[in-house]
């Protein structure tokens, strides 16, 4: 093998463990957004069930002013038909009187309902603090074990990408610069093998001058269909499969 190919696949070895570990990097921050968005969504559940609480309480509260509004309505109707002396008054008014009380019998109805919807949603509320409070130790838990991870991966990058340097440096320069090109446009499977061939990286069929050309290892062979950098080791196929 030609010794300009071998730095070439130590340099796309580093490469390739240098895009690995971005893309470690680069997953970190969203999943940190989803656990925070995790605990938000269990302490959002948590508000809504006290706000349920207070409504109800607010609504229990306007009810039972309504029993007490009535029964000075009904006080006040019992006067009025105190001080009538007429038939048809006294009447309406123990009509109106009637009216009220019913009035009142629905509303303690009402209230009773809305007893049974504040216990129901109390319990929801401790029920959704304990699940809060866990989500919430599990997501700082985590985070703290991402922040961790990122701190460990931004140092291997460091420490890969301070190293490339000197890798790349090894390389002769016309073929260091094909590299890189490459690179920007094929990613890290610039320099590929031959089996059977074909071509490692597009797997597209090769002409028998370049399997020759390559097998020979004098120069640099491109493939002709995507232009990446071919190489071939004894232990490669390179008669095609028909």
């Amino acid at each position: 093998m030609l010794e300009t190919i071998e730095k070439l696949l130590v340099l796309q070895d580093r490469d390739r463990k240098i895009h690995r570990v971005q893309q470690e990097l680069s997953h970190i921050s969203p999943e940190r957004e989803t656990l925070r968005g995790n605990a938000a969504s269990t302490q959002s559940q948590l508000e809504a069930a006290k706000t349920r609480v207070k409504q109800t309480e607010s609504d229990r509260k306007r009810l039972e002013l309504d029993v007490e509004a009535k029964k000075t309505q009904i006080e006040k109707y019992a006067n009025q038909q105190l001080q009538t002396r007429k038939n048809d008054e006294y009447r309406a008014l123990a009509t109106e009187i009637d009216h009220c009380k019913a009035e009142i019998v629905k509303i303690e109805d009402r209230e009773i309902e809305l007893m049974e919807q504040a216990e129901s949603a109390q319990r929801e509320v401790i029920k959704a603090t304990t699940e809060a409070n866990a989500a919430k130790k599990l997501v700082e838990e985590q985070i703290g074990k991402l922040d961790q991870r990122e701190e460990s991966l931004k140092k291997e990058l460091a420490e890969l990408q301070g190293g490339r340097a000197e890798l790349a440096a090894t390389v002769e320069e016309v073929a260091r610069n094909r590299y890189d090109r490459l690179l920007k446009s094929k990613g890290d499977n610039v320099v590929v093998g031959i089996q059977h061939g074909v071509c490692g990286g597009c797997h597209m069929k090769l002409p028998a001058q370049v399997l020759v050309s390559c097998k020979s290892q004098k120069e640099l062979v491109g493939c002709i269909n995507c232009g990446r950098i071919l190489y071939y080791t004894r232990d490669m196929e390179l008669t095609a499969v028909d």
